[in-house]
């Protein structure tokens, strides 16, 4: 059965695994310019201002991880830093995302695998960001667990996510443009019918930030904090490594 036949299957499972790859496979050619145009370009300005919370700096000429990597356009950026000396591992599930991110920098490795089966040693990263990927794994405290296992004590774990504004009268005006307008532009230009019914779909189902911050840290992680943008339509969460 197609994607457009059934209802979405968000609440997780292989259903879950399985449209989430075919959706991203059918929209990776129009993935970057679509974000650019849904967020108002504000994804790169939010994907700057995590980077700089990763610390780096730390470790200029370490190994980093954009998990969930999409496109890459996460792992390139922190790669483009000035006196970044280091390499980034790019991993993703979907082969056609990686490919379509492929020469953004040359200290990128693309790497094909699944954020809850990663091919790494333990403790082989000194940071690792994710970029709008949480919400599309089949098993979110299973994903944290593989993160913490990958990073080295004191790495930084930097996670941008899709939530809701707190405040009731702008989440019901969000609302009116995320499941309403968002869509419609998304179909537009992408040709696919539901990937961006998805994205406020899979919001709605999706931990909130205080919430996910109290599973960070049950899965290895101290020091968890977060912020709100525009108003609580996305989420910055970062947490060290115990």
């Amino acid at each position: 059965m197609l994607a457009s036949d059934r209802e979405l299957p968000v609440s997780g499972g292989p259903e879950k695994r399985a449209y989430v790859r075919e959706m991203f496979t059918a929209i990776a050619p129009t993935y970057d310019r679509l974000n650019r145009i849904i967020s108002l370009r504000l994804d790169q300005r939010w994907r700057r201002y995590a980077v700089r919370r990763l610390g780096w700096e730390r470790a200029p000429e370490g190994m980093y991880l954009d998990l969930c990597a999409g496109t890459l356009d996460f792992g390139a950026m922190l790669a483009s830093q000035p006196g970044f000396r280091g390499r980034v591992a790019g991993a993703d599930f979907v082969q056609r995302m990686l490919r379509a991110g492929r020469g953004k920098s040359s200290r990128l490795v693309p790497v094909n695998a699944d954020a809850l089966s990663l091919p790494f040693p333990d403790a082989a990263f000194d940071g690792a960001v994710v970029g709008w990927g949480m919400r599309n794994l089949v098993d979110l405290d299973a994903g944290l667990a593989e993160a913490a296992r990958v990073l080295r004590p004191g790495a930084r774990l930097v996670i941008l996510e899709m939530t809701l504004p707190p405040n009731p009268w702008l989440r019901r005006l969000y609302q009116v443009y995320f499941r309403g307008v968002l869509p419609r532009i998304g179909r537009a230009i992408s040709k696919h019918t539901t990937a961006y019914t998805w994205l406020p779909e899979s919001t709605q189902v999706f931990p909130n930030p205080q919430e996910l911050a109290r599973r960070i840290e049950r899965e290895g992680f101290t020091d968890v904090r977060y912020e709100l943008f525009l108003g609580g339509v996305t989420a910055l969460h970062v947490g060290t490594r115990a």
